[in-house]
């Protein structure tokens, strides 16, 4: 997620005065807007800040968000922590306050960032949940002839963990993205970045059964062939909140915990392909992780790569 402020081409405005507004809604929204048209942030980072402003708005109660204390701000902060939310949800909120109130900033609304004061979220690393290849195996083989488009998700289920894709990315996957003959997929990543992942076998071979006979099926009575891959029975883009919806039915199938979601493939995909001798550099190139301290967290996962690595290049291992 992307945190940091864009370029700014206003000019501060001098007076100390801040104009009337007529409510927070209102640069709220104009706040979203300028994130979207002139940032250029991922709509998911987006939407995101606008939910963490809207629970801000809930909080302040009719109150002037203008003369709001360091003191109140703090305690906006540990009512965030009496919401249970994780850390990292809790730390997203603060950014998002903190750039929400640089930005009323630059348009004169008000004349100080006090948010600025309140320290950083402290996060704990969490080990991410990984499946193993049995669990996998049984999980992919749930979907059958009784769920209607079947085909469509055991092609999904394949894509998520071949490609290592983000939920939000598969579900902006297009046909033209998939390079079947050539065994790779384009993917698009958080701020339209693109990179290349190869495709496996058995994801060629589920997503061609997939195209051969439902999504051509379902384009048949369509004016137009859509763009994506991954087609509702409508003819609609696959959501990424029914991905999850998918993942979460299949997995109860197989008898994984009941927290697995899409996002439990793209972290077994990292750390089989670590446990499989795949260097950390290639493994943070196919995930899209802009920094390699984000891609580093897999090798706590895979404890028998590092034992490993220790007796193979250790003068005493």
């Amino acid at each position: 997620m992307t945190y940091g402020m864009c370029p700014v081409r206003r000019k501060l405005v001098r007076s100390g005065a801040s104009p009337r507004v007529e409510n927070t809604a209102r640069w709220q929204d104009r706040f979203v807007n300028y994130l979207r048209t002139e940032c250029h942030l991922a709509e998911n980072t987006v939407a995101a800040y606008g939910r963490d402003l809207r629970r801000f708005d809930a909080w302040l109660a009719q109150r002037d968000f203008r003369g709001l204390s360091i003191r109140d701000l703090a305690d906006y902060a540990g009512w965030l922590h009496g919401q249970q939310l994780a850390p990292a949800s809790i730390a997203r909120h603060l950014v998002s306050l903190k750039l929400f109130y640089r930005y009323l900033q630059l348009e004169g609304v008000v004349r100080d960032n006090l948010v600025e004061l309140l320290g950083s979220q402290k996060l704990w690393q969490r080990v991410p949940q990984v499946l193993g290849p049995a669990t996998i195996d049984r999980m992919f083989c749930a979907p059958t002839q009784r769920d209607g488009l079947w085909r469509r998700d055991r092609a999904m289920l394949e894509l998520l963990y071949a490609t290592g894709c983000r939920a939000s990315e598969l579900s902006h996957l297009k046909s033209s993205d998939v390079h079947l003959a050539e065994a790779y997929a384009i993917c698009h990543g958080k701020g339209d970045k693109q990179r290349v992942v190869p495709l496996g076998r058995r994801a060629i071979d589920a997503v061609k059964t997939y195209l051969d006979a439902e999504r051509k099926e379902i384009v048949k009575p369509l004016a137009v062939d859509p763009p994506w891959l991954l087609l509702s029975r409508r003819g609609l883009r696959l959501r990424r909140e029914r991905i999850w919806e998918l993942v979460k039915r299949y997995a109860l199938r197989a008898g994984a915990p009941e927290d697995i979601s899409p996002h439990s493939l793209r972290h077994s995909f990292a750390t089989h392909l670590l446990a499989g001798g795949a260097d950390l550099r290639m493994v943070q190139e196919l995930l899209g992780h802009a920094s390699i301290a984000t891609t580093q967290i897999y090798t706590h996962v895979d404890r028998s790569r590092l034992k490993k690595v220790h007796q193979q290049f250790h003068p005493r291992g």
